[in-house]
C-alpha cells in the first residue's frame, strides 16, 4: 500500500501544517503552480515527491520539475499535469491523448477547485484536482487530499481543509 499526499497551487506559500498532514504518507504529489523552489526543497525533505510545474512557475522551478508526469504505481497508470481542464471540458491539448492513452488516474491543478470525479465518458478514469493549498487565487478554502493506493484499489480518500484562503494559521 502506498499513501499519497496531494496538493496543488501553493503559489509560493507552504502551510506549515502540510508536514503534519503528510507525515504518514509515502509520497507527495504536487500538481503545479509551486511558486518557489523552497517549496520543492521542503516537500522533498519530507517525503519522496512527484511534481509538475504550472503556468506561474519561473525558470528555477521548471528546471527541477516536468510539465507532465506519467508513471505506474500500485497497479495504476497515472498522468499528472497542471492545466488539464475538467470533465467534460478537458484542455484541448490533453484531450486527444486522454482518448488514445487513457490513464487510470488523471491529476491536475490550476482551477483551484477541489474535484474528485469518475469520468465514465473516458472509460471510468478517475479525475483528481486537489484544489489550492496556497493563499493566492479565488478559492475560499485551502485544501489538500490524502488517499491510499493498493493493488488497483483507491481507498481512504480524505479532504483536508487548511482554513480560509487569507487566514494563515501556525502548525
Amino acid at each position: 500500500m502506498t499513501r499519497i499526499g496531494l496538493l496543488s497551487d501553493t503559489h509560493g506559500y507552504l502551510d506549515p501544517r502540510v508536514s503534519y498532514h503528510f507525515s504518514e504518507c509515502d509520497e507527495i504529489w504536487h500538481a503545479g503552480d509551486i511558486g518557489d523552489t523552497a517549496i520543492i526543497d521542503a516537500l522533498e525533505a519530507l517525503k519522496p515527491t512527484r511534481i509538475v510545474y504550472g503556468n506561474i512557475d519561473h525558470r528555477e522551478v521548471i528546471l527541477r520539475t516536468s510539465e507532465h508526469l506519467n508513471f505506474e504505481i500500485e497497479g495504476f497508470n497515472v498522468w499528472m499535469t497542471h492545466i488539464g481542464g475538467a470533465p467534460p471540458r478537458y484542455n484541448p491539448s490533453v484531450l486527444p491523448r486522454l482518448r488514445t492513452d487513457l490513464p487510470d488516474i488523471f491529476v491536475c491543478g490550476h482551477s483551484h477547485i477541489l474535484r474528485v470525479i469518475r469520468d465514465k465518458s473516458l472509460g471510468d478514469m478517475l479525475y483528481i484536482n486537489p484544489g489550492a493549498a496556497g493563499k493566492e487565487g479565488f478559492h475560499k478554502i485551502r485544501t489538500l487530499l490524502r488517499f491510499n493506493l493498493h493493488e488497483g484499489v483507491i481507498s481512504n480518500m480524505e479532504v483536508i481543509e487548511l482554513g480560509k484562503r487569507g487566514a494563515i494559521e501556525e502548525a
